[in-house]
């Protein structure tokens, strides 16, 4: 009962269901009223189940109450705010590949640069694509991730207004990066946007994707984000996620990948902004001989609060998976890790690893770590492990034995520790970019010039 309560008072909950009328009327007459379907039953879903708890198991390390007693009003159109210099920062420099640029979830042509692709490779605004491209989105669209478990994708089902769409048929190689930044301008109160990434890819094909989370100006915002990749059989994928929001931002992004046979899915995440922050990550081997790697980093300081959750699912034989995530936490952060791999009972010869590793950097600092497997199949290699810990001092002693300040070596060893998950990241533009981050986010990480 007392669950039941605390959902039913949930201002942000009452916000939606008050605005959702509003912006169904005018879907339905902008030319997306074939997925209108979608969109009332999810929104039904999320009236009947509110927003997760700590009673929650799979929450129960993360209060949302800052976030839920918000109103969050429909974001405006903040495109003309916007001009290209004020995005300078977030390109990465020596890449030439094609940018989708999203402010305040609407497709900002004139801040892209829609460079060439392939031939029969699409990187186009899904609002366009509802209207005018039915048939490609039909079949992918809200079909992986379940907004009938998922409360937060039920919401971004429900208000799904744009996002990005990319499409790479059968046997292409896209060798270069396709960048898509979503940018949030705040107003005078606080906005929420609902971007939607819909990625498909054929079979035997290869392409890289970035999504990049950013805020320009201050205030309050909730960025609420899901991404479908269906991937091809035999079909290789990158998927990155940068997550560098205001301090005055919530963020809860999930990344639902169904993988088809002999398929090899690589996730990498790296967080560092917003207040709360909840990653969901939650591939399905569904095709036999697949594979995928969660790589992830996470740094947070003061009191930031940032949740992990992942799920793996093995539901055909001989597939492989790996997640390894790091963490770094200082000031009075909290962090969450919250990984769970399953194997269905038809996955034998299934090999999966789970690695968690922490850094506390403050008495204040907080990490709740949680592996779990749960296995149906009785011919597998299955395992996990997480640590918890502090900046070795023996490691420290040894540096300045080497002439190197305490300061330094300090930094040293946090870059190090994070760097490990940097150069898994192939993509020497994107990752050059992310070293740069870290640096800057390290405690005197200006001192790593020159000893690095």
């Amino acid at each position: 009962m007392a669950e039941r309560i605390e959902r039913n008072e949930s201002k942000a909950l009452d916000g939606f269901l008050r605005s959702f009328p509003d912006v169904d009327a005018q879907w339905s007459k902008n030319g997306h009223a074939w997925f209108q379907p979608v969109r009332r039953a999810a929104m039904a879903r999320l009236t009947d189940v509110g927003f997760p708890t700590t009673h929650d198991e799979d929450w129960r390390f993360t209060s949302l109450t800052p976030m839920l007693t918000a109103v969050f009003q429909p974001a405006e159109d903040a495109v003309a705010s916007v001009d290209a210099q004020s995005l300078a920062r977030f390109a990465f420099a020596g890449s030439d590949g094609p940018r989708l640029v999203f402010v305040n979830g609407r497709f900002a042509l004139r801040l892209s640069t829609l460079s060439p692709l392939p031939a029969g490779v699409r990187a186009a605004s899904l609002a366009q694509m509802l209207t005018g491209d039915r048939a490609a989105l039909e079949p992918h669209l809200a079909r992986y991730e379940d907004f009938q478990q998922e409360a937060f994708s039920a919401l971004n089902t429900a208000f799904l207004t744009d996002g990005a769409f990319v499409s790479v048929p059968r046997g292409t190689v896209v060798e270069k990066p396709i960048h898509i930044l979503y940018v949030t301008v705040p107003g005078a109160t606080p906005i929420a946007t609902h971007p939607r990434t819909l990625i498909v890819t054929g079979e035997g094909s290869q392409a890289s994707v970035v999504e990049d989370y950013v805020t320009l100006g201050e205030g309050a915002h909730f960025s609420n984000a899901v991404t479908e990749l269906a991937v091809g059989d035999g079909s290789v994928v990158s998927h990155y996620l940068i997550q560098r929001e205001s301090r005055q931002a919530f963020h809860v992004s999930t990344l639902r990948g169904q993988q088809g046979r002999s398929s090899s899915v690589t996730s990498h995440t790296v967080l560092l902004g917003g207040s709360i922050t909840r990653r969901n990550i939650h591939p399905v081997l569904a095709g036999e001989g697949g594979e995928c790697l969660i790589n992830g980093l996470f740094m947070s300081n003061g009191r930031q609060h940032m949740d992990n959750y992942m799920k793996v699912e093995h539901a055909s034989p001989h597939c492989e998976s790996r997640q390894v995530y790091k963490g770094i936490l200082d000031g009075a952060s909290h962090g969450v890790f919250h990984g769970r791999i399953i194997v269905h009972k038809d996955a034998q010869k299934t090999d999966a690893k789970q690695t968690n590793m922490n850094l506390l950097l403050s008495e204040d600092a907080q990490i709740d770590t949680k592996p779990q497997l749960e296995i149906y199949a009785d011919d597998v290699k299955c395992t996990h492990g997480a640590t918890v810990g502090q900046i070795d001092d023996e490691a420290i002693f040894y540096l300045r034995s080497r002439g190197i300040p305490e300061a330094s070596a300090r930094a040293l060893l946090l870059y190090a520790f994070a760097g490990d998950m940097l150069q898994r990241m192939k993509i020497e533009p994107v990752r050059r970019h992310l070293e740069q981050l870290v640096t800057e986010w390290v405690p005197q990480g200006s001192l790593l010039e020159g000893v690095r």
